[in-house]
Parts: C-alpha cells; sequence; structure tokens
C-alpha cells in the first residue's frame, strides 16, 4: 500500500447524509435508553420541507419518532426558515415491529444478518487512522465549532471537507490540498469565508498534526458560490456515507452501512470489533498496517472468516497474530455485543465525523501497547 499521494472526505453534521444518519441513531439510542434489547433498523430521509421515517423498531418502551427527529433537526441548526428546512418541516413516519423470521435467529444469539465487515488500522497518526481521513474529520467538526460557538456565525449548517496527502514509501509527508464547501449568509464575501476558515479552521487542525498549507493551497466553495445547503438543495439518505464512516477509502468497507442499526446486526457490531482487532494488532506492535476481515450468516453465532492482512508490514508470524486476535476478544455475536458493551446508548455520536479513531467509543480501546 505505497501511495504517492491520496485524498479523503468528510462531511459536516449539518449535511443532508448525516442529519439522516443523527435521526436513525437518536431512535435508536432512545429504544436502547427503554430496553437493551430493542431491535432497531430504521431509515430517515430528508428532502426539501419533508422528512419520511421507515424501518422496523420492537422495543419495550414508548417511542416519539417525530419528536425524536426534530429534536435533531433543531439541535443541528436548521431553525430558519429561509433554508428551506426547518424542525418544522413535515415528517412522515412508517415504522413497524422487526420480522418473526429475522428475530427467530437474534433470539438465538445469532447474527440478524448476514456479510462481510472489515476493520481497518495504521501508525500513521495517534488514533491509529490514516491522515488523509483524520485530517478531514476534524476539519468537519471544527466548521461546526466555529459555527456554533459563534466565532463565524455566518455560516449555515451543512458542509464538507477534503484534504489530499503526499506520501513518500508509504508515509505521509505533505499536505497537498485541502477543499473546504461551507453555505455562508449571502452578505459576507467569498474571500473573507477563505480567509476566516483558514485562521480559525485550517491552520488549527493541521498545526495539530505538524503540518501547514498556504491560503493558496485551500480551496473554498468551489464554484464560488454556496449560500443554502441541507435538505433543500441536497437530499439526504440514512447510510449513505459509509466510506466517510470508516476508512475515507483507504481500506476496504463491509457490505452495509451503520447507523439506524442495533448491534445485532453484524454490519455495525463486526465492524467494531473488526477495527478493535485491527487497531490492537498495530498497537501490540505486531504490524504497522492492519486490516481485519470478518463474516457471518444470518443466525449465524461466531464469524465464517476472520482474518488479518498486513499488507507485508508484519514484526510477527501469521500464527502469532491469528492467536493474539483470539486472545483479545470473541468474536461471536455475543463476545461482541457483550466485550464492548454495545446495548448501550452510544451510538448518536458515532453518525457524525466518522465511527472510528476517537477514544469515547469502546471499540477503540487498547488493551496492550508496544
Amino acid at each position: 500500500m505505497l501511495y504517492s499521494s491520496f485524498t479523503s472526505e468528510s462531511v459536516c453534521a449539518g449535511h443532508p447524509d448525516k442529519i439522516c444518519d443523527q435521526i436513525s441513531d437518536s431512535i435508536l439510542d432512545v429504544a436502547l435508553s427503554q430496553d437493551k434489547y430493542a431491535r432497531v433498523a430504521v431509515e430517515s430521509l430528508v428532502t426539501k420541507d419533508f422528512v419520511c421515517l421507515a424501518g422496523e423498531v420492537t422495543v419495550k418502551g414508548k417511542m416519539q419518532y417525530k419528536k425524536i427527529a426534530r429534536e435533531v433537526i433543531k439541535k443541528l441548526g436548521y431553525t430558519d426558515k429561509k433554508l428551506g428546512f426547518t424542525y418544522q418541516s413535515p415528517i412522515v413516519t412508517k415504522i413497524h415491529t422487526q420480522s418473526s423470521e429475522i428475530a427467530q435467529g437474534v433470539d438465538a444469539q445469532g447474527a440478524g444478518d448476514q456479510g462481510m465487515m472489515f476493520g481497518y488500522a495504521c501508525t500513521e497518526t495517534p488514533s491509529y487512522m490514516p491522515l488523509p481521513i483524520m485530517l478531514s474529520h476534524e476539519l468537519a467538526q471544527r466548521v461546526d465549532e466555529v459555527r456554533e460557538s459563534g466565532i463565524l456565525s455566518y455560516l449555515r449548517p451543512d458542509g464538507k471537507t477534503q484534504v489530499s496527502v503526499g506520501y513518500d514509501k508509504g508515509l505521509p509527508k505533505t499536505i497537498e490540498q485541502v477543499v473546504l464547501a461551507v453555505p455562508h449568509r449571502e452578505d459576507i464575501s467569498l474571500t473573507q469565508v477563505k480567509e476566516e476558515l483558514y485562521k480559525h479552521v485550517v491552520t488549527p487542525v493541521l498545526t495539530k498534526y505538524g503540518y501547514e498549507v498556504t491560503l493558496s493551497d485551500l480551496i473554498v466553495n468551489g464554484t464560488g458560490v454556496w449560500h443554502i445547503g441541507g435538505p433543500a438543495s441536497d437530499t439526504g439518505v440514512t447510510g449513505r456515507k459509509i466510506i466517510v464512516d470508516a476508512y475515507g477509502g483507504m481500506a476496504r468497507v463491509g457490505g452495509g452501512a451503520f447507523s439506524g442499526k442495533d448491534p445485532t446486526k453484524v454490519d455495525r457490531s463486526g465492524a467494531y470489533a473488526a477495527r478493535y482487532l485491527a487497531k490492537n494488532i498495530v498497537a501490540a506492535g505486531l504490524a504497522t498496517r492492519c486490516e481485519v476481515r470478518l463474516a457471518y450468516f444470518i443466525g449465524a453465532k461466531k464469524p465464517v472468516m476472520q482474518e488479518a492482512e498486513t499488507f507485508g508490514t508484519s514484526k510477527k508470524s501469521e500464527k502469532v497474530i491469528k492467536d493474539f486476535m483470539n486472545k483479545i476478544f470473541d468474536t461471536s455475536v455475543k463476545g461482541i455485543l457483550e466485550g464492548l458493551q454495545l446495548r448501550k446508548p452510544i451510538y448518536f455520536k458515532t453518525a457524525s465525523y466518522g465511527h472510528f479513531g476517537r477514544d469515547i467509543f469502546p471499540w477503540e480501546k487498547i488493551v496492550c501497547n508496544s
């Protein structure tokens, strides 16, 4: 995996797809807070002045789906009717209970679906994540922070970031380009927006990692104009940012998205387990890059595939690495749910700025450093 350059992107919390991910995961968190064995598979769709919620929920408790969605929309800053989408937008709900045929396998502590999952880790950053995606995430988060705090109050919800990193012999060396796209008030010039984003967003984030770019290396709003963002301009759907959610394209991704799914769905929990294993393999000094592969069939209690790929960077034999994986973690469905304590309402925060690379999540725990 030797690159001359690599580019990854992220999106702000107010991006239409991320609105949907956060609504779906808010529903999941509310369900788990009432019933840790709740079954949830909820998709959200947002477009101009409209929200649709659909899926399956089985829970011992009362769910106020529309209220949950409105709270997320308001939290994200969609309060101005001029934006064409607000917390007052009409909401249609089409949610029913989980299929009894699926429940039969899950009740027996099996996987809620078939599929393959991938986890990845490397030594490019302290979080054991690829540098391009981590910079993209932190830039997106910082854009949201300066808007919400009032530092750059003229910014509006929505936004995207993109970072191109130059590599030499597989190691990140330079930042070749940074791209930001952020909607803003009409009375603020693009020149002012660019200069202040460079000062308050780009420079602090890159400096943290020991890099810098010039103002000329920064592109803001490529067409030159962006005032109205969000669902009024771009329809959003749950689960459409799977590359953003994972490793920014530097590693493979599994067959399913994460948000809106309770942890019996191995699309989600299996990916978390794979990341946990990959990160710990690298943190233990067994390799400098690692990708862990898992696969399940519906109702399966244990994975039908569990492999690790180190891309020629391993420090120990394949047997030692496999033994290490088996020693530190049980990848049965039950083992994942209990080992990572996934039946808790922890998922809303995963739905923006990536599911990996932040120590607030249990799958990021390191059991032993090298």
